[in-house]
């Protein structure tokens, strides 16, 4: 039974809109394929600048490029637009672990529907358990794009970071490169290679998705009181998502900085991690590769509200869709 908070009513003639889709008013056979091709691509239109971040996030100083713009030009240059998209294949897998991230992340918020707790703190508590729950399926295929991200060409003008020295000679192909990253990491590590760096993952994620959820909901609501109810709920919520995007960023750069250190330099703990970062950075620490983490953030967070809400509009039981406003 859904609660009476969540129930569309009539205030004299004038009618009250859904502000929030709950999850018990949608048709899931609808919702989790279009969830999938959703994700799917936008992962693919923004997984350029998922590279740039992680390659300007674990360059020491300034060592391989200046800035965002500088690394997607030396990219492009040296690698084409391949090197743009290496190990993207192997990340695209995470659109599977998205499934069960969204699935514990409206459940979660259901469950607590119940208790009538505040929609901002249902968001947060349920973002953090379903990045718990993400993050254990995807750390492993994190790991291997991540390494793959950082394999520059072969040549005179190599731009590289490759701790495992993983053969990368022109022609060779993408299954066998990643084929021999795979042994090259259990071999060093066995099998809790493919987990290193999940507890720092776990640090940098949970809290992200928490706060990212949590100021989410808080940016909407905050939204709806001062913009006037003619505008598009859709619209209000796009600039939510990319608010909350740019709020959560700021906070967590440093820890997302130690998570991908952790995984491609194979330094053995957080706290060296957060040493050398501070010897090499000092309060840059806190602003390296955030550029290009607030574009990736902005971008990720407009597209992935304007697909969430679109596919949840979409999907909503006939007996709502009158109350539901775009």
């Amino acid at each position: 039974m859904i609660k009476m908070d969540f129930m569309p009513v009539k205030v004299g003639e004038r009618k009250e809109f859904i502000k929030t889709i709950e999850w018990d008013m949608m048709d899931k056979t609808k919702f989790f394929p279009l969830s999938m091709l959703s994700s799917f691509s936008v992962r693919c239109a923004l997984y350029p600048l998922t590279l740039i971040k992680t390659r300007l996030q674990v360059q020491k100083r300034n060592d391989m490029y200046t800035g965002m713009l500088d690394a997607y030009g030396k990219i492009y240059r040296y690698e084409g637009v391949s090197g743009l998209y290496k190990g993207f294949w192997i990340s695209s897998v995470q659109i599977v672990s998205g499934v069960f991230y969204i699935s514990t992340y409206e459940g979660v918020r259901h469950l607590l529907s119940k208790k009538d707790i505040d929609s901002r703190l249902r968001a947060l508590v349920a973002g953090g358990f379903a990045s718990l729950v993400g993050q254990t399926i995807v750390v492993p295929f994190d790991v291997l794009s991540q390494h793959l991200m950082m394999i520059g060409p072969v040549g005179k003008d190599t731009i590289a970071f490759n701790p495992l020295q993983i053969n990368n000679s022109p022609g060779r192909s993408k299954v066998a490169i990643t084929a021999e990253l795979t042994r090259r990491i259990f071999k060093m590590d066995g099998f809790r290679g493919f987990y290193r760096g999940y507890w720092a993952s776990l640090a940098a994620y949970v809290p992200n998705s928490a706060l990212w959820w949590g100021f989410y909901h808080f940016y909407q609501d905050e939204l709806f009181k001062i913009i006037p109810s003619y505008v598009s709920h859709l619209l209000i919520q796009t600039l939510a998502g990319t608010l909350g995007g740019f709020t959560t960023t700021i906070i967590t750069n440093p820890l997302d900085i130690v998570r991908a250190r952790l995984q491609v330099q194979r330094i053995e703990s957080m706290r060296l991690v957060f040493r050398d970062l501070w010897r090499e950075e000092r309060f840059l620490m806190f602003t390296k590769g955030l550029s290009a983490r607030l574009v990736q953030s902005a971008t990720f967070s407009f597209s992935i509200i304007l697909g969430y809400e679109t596919i949840k509009r979409v999907s909503v039981n006939e007996e709502y869709r009158e109350y539901i406003r775009w």
